[in-house]
């Protein structure tokens, strides 16, 4: 088993949810709101409190708040006090949230191809420095162009190496599997 497939303690209840029992439906289950993905996205880049992630995502204040506190009933962010007097708090990313990088690039990659004609944002690739003491300005320091490698042989993933083999009960790749007619 790799590292990505190790099980970890689960950060939220499991769900049961209408349609094919999938990981991604589960996943998008708890961030797949567009603002949730958003508050995510401005703590990666380091903005930590209700103002700035409020500026930076443009949601209104009572939804974003609202989606910070299902981020953090799900265990994606946790709040941590900055302030006693009023209190105030900072919302980090847990374990479960700094795993949604890669979903995060992956849009920011996308959003470049399809979408936007420049690129507002790009993430930068250090290999010599430690990416929390990153100040920019490096010259190890380069746009990130990341590829998808199968940790089992060491192979770049492409599309059309992949098949999908569905493992849950009584399902397969294109929908319910009828029950089997009994020998009555």
């Amino acid at each position: 088993m790799s590292a990505a497939q190790e099980p970890h303690a689960r950060t939220t209840p499991t769900v049961t949810l209408p349609g094919r029992p999938c990981s991604a439906a589960a996943a998008l289950h708890v961030v797949g709101e567009k603002w949730a993905l958003l508050a995510v996205r401005e703590i990666f880049f380091g903005n930590h409190r209700f103002e700035a992630i409020a500026r930076n995502t443009g949601a209104p204040r009572d939804r974003l708040s609202a989606r910070l506190r299902s981020l953090e009933q799900a265990g994606v962010v946790e709040r941590l006090p900055y302030n006693e007097r009023p209190p105030r708090y900072e919302y980090h990313l847990t374990e479960s949230g700094r795993d949604l990088a890669p979903v995060i690039r992956a849009l920011l990659d996308w959003g470049d191809r399809w979408v936007l004609e420049d690129r507002p944002v790009v993430m930068l690739h250090d290999p010599v420095a430690d990416a929390a003491a990153y100040t920019g300005g490096d010259a190890h320091a380069h746009d990130l162009d990341a590829a998808w490698i199968c940790r089992t042989c060491g192979e770049e993933v492409v599309m059309n190496t992949l098949t999908v083999d569905v493992r849950a009960l009584g399902w397969d790749r294109s929908g319910p599997r009828e029950p089997a007619p009994s020998d009555g």
